[in-house]
Order: structure tokens, then C-alpha cells, then sequence
């Protein structure tokens, strides 16, 4: 049950961005629910393995390469989904950046509200 909340709450972190940053354009937010579920699977499959092949980049960067190892996993996810769209780097960026946030506080405002 936990994890349908949390589904719909990064579905609800999706339309939040995609209203907010100009550049990313979500359909519905059936759309949006299929681009939290993709998310969570690059997130967990796909990002810890190329975490590990861009070490050396992350280090000399003093992590700062993270961000755009980010921004590529959310632009691919819309590669993946029809009725989503990043049409820019930036908007991929900052959409990566924003929708970490978001999805944080939500699930942090959900948590308090169950205790």
C-alpha cells in the first residue's frame, strides 16, 4: 500500500514541474503516474550503474557531475513515454533538480501526516 502513495505522490511531483518549469509538458496525470513508475525503475536499475562507470568524472567534478547524470536519466525517461516532453537540457536539469525536491517534501508532508 505504501508504495501506491508514494506513486502517486511523485505522479503529483511531475504535474507540479511540469506546471512550474517551462520546457517539460505532461499530458495528464495518468501520464504523469507512467513517469513515476519509469522514474523509479531508471532511478533504481539504470542509475546506480552509471553512477559507478562516471566515479572518476563525479570525483573531479566534486560530485557536481551527478546533476548531469540526472538531467540525461530524466530527458531518456521522456524518450520512453508518449504525452511527456523535456525539450531542453536545461529544463531536464532544473526538472531533475525540482522534481527531487518536491517529491521529497510531499513524501516528508505524507510521513507527518501518518504519524
Amino acid at each position: 500500500m505504501g508504495w501506491i502513495v508514494k506513486l502517486l505522490l511523485n505522479g503529483l511531483a511531475v504535474v507540479i514541474v511540469a506546471n512550474v518549469i517551462p520546457g517539460i509538458y505532461v499530458q495528464g496525470f495518468l501520464t504523469a503516474l507512467l513517469v513515476a513508475l519509469v522514474l523509479g525503475f531508471v532511478n533504481t536499475f539504470i542509475r546506480p550503474i552509471l553512477v559507478f562507470l562516471t566515479l572518476p568524472i563525479s570525483f573531479f567534478t566534486l560530485g557536481l557531475f551527478i546533476f548531469i547524470l540526472n538531467a540525461v536519466l530524466f530527458k531518456l525517461t521522456s524518450m520512453f513515454i508518449p504525452g511527456f516532453e523535456v525539450y531542453t537540457f536545461w529544463a531536464a536539469l532544473l526538472g531533475s533538480i525540482v522534481i527531487s525536491i518536491v517529491s521529497w517534501l510531499l513524501n516528508g508532508i505524507w510521513r507527518g501526516l501518518r504519524n
